[in-house]
């Protein structure tokens, strides 16, 4: 008789659906399987979503919500938790409460606005990301538009990276990530505790199929943590991830593509 195989190491993702595929629950769950973890979800809202942009987006109930993470986290237990789109701010408070109960590191992406600009958090929630769920994160992953949402700052440069990364960790995240990734030159990207600085930096690949970045990255970076990663580790093997998915990017319909969550799996044949 064959002994079962030991279960992978266990990744929670708290985010909407992207029907087209690139980015939401559908990129966290490619990533997890990608780098060798074992993907779990729950559903926060369901967006109409494609290429060209957001045609709709729906909200699940809190009762949903709570129902989803309880069954998971109570039954199968994780190592890590990621949340990505949580529309508003009663689903940002039932996920604080939920995660605040979860012993596990806690990657936070605090999604404001899609590739293409559509509005995926209500203005109100805005507070309540700062005060009930920024402060539980191990590593907050907000890109330069969420940085501004979050906190006022409009970044120009590297100078303004340091900057913003001390407002956001004054909300109390333990690292931030400051993706610098929508400033020209190279994609660039601070992460810091406050005391600690480490600067990532990538050659931008001429390739604008790049739909899922973010959610890529935060999700990535959970499962480094899954594996009992440090932080700085687990955040640098996400960058050489996710600069290999923008890399092998591909068309797909009328606009902005996806990145290609398999091309480590296919590297490594």
């Amino acid at each position: 008789m064959t002994a079962p195989a030991a279960a992978p190491p266990r990744v929670l993702a708290v985010a909407g659906s992207d029907s087209g595929g690139g980015a939401g629950i559908q990129a966290d769950l490619k990533t997890m399987l990608a780098l060798g973890t074992h993907g779990m979800s729950v559903l926060t809202a369901v967006t109409a979503q494609n290429s060209l942009g957001v045609q709709g987006a729906w909200e699940l109930p809190v009762a949903a919500v709570r129902a989803q993470y309880r069954s998971v986290v109570d039954d199968i237990g994780v190592q890590a938790v990621k949340t990505g789109m949580l529309a508003s701010a009663a689903l940002v408070e039932t996920v604080a409460e939920l995660v605040a109960g979860t012993r596990a590191p806690v990657v936070v992406d605090p999604v404001g606005v899609s590739k293409h600009g559509d509005a995926l958090l209500a203005a109100e929630a805005l507070e309540s990301v700062r005060t009930k769920l920024l402060p539980l994160a191990t590593v907050a992953t907000p890109n330069l538009d969420e940085v501004a949402q979050l906190t006022g700052i409009t970044v120009a440069g590297e100078a303004g990276m340091r900057e913003a990364a001390a407002e956001v960790l004054s909300y109390g995240s333990r690292w931030v990530v400051i993706k610098g990734g929508h400033l020209p030159g190279d994609a660039v990207d601070l992460l810091t505790d406050g005391t600690e600085e480490h600067w990532l930096r990538a050659p931008r690949h001429d390739n604008r199929h790049t739909h899922g970045t973010g959610c890529t990255l935060a999700s990535a970076i959970a499962c480094g943590l899954a594996r009992g990663q440090d932080v700085p580790t687990a955040v640098r093997g996400a960058k050489d991830y996710v600069t290999g998915a923008i890399r092998a990017g591909f068309a797909l319909g009328g606009g902005i593509g996806p990145v290609d969550h398999g091309w480590s799996v296919r590297s490594a044949r």
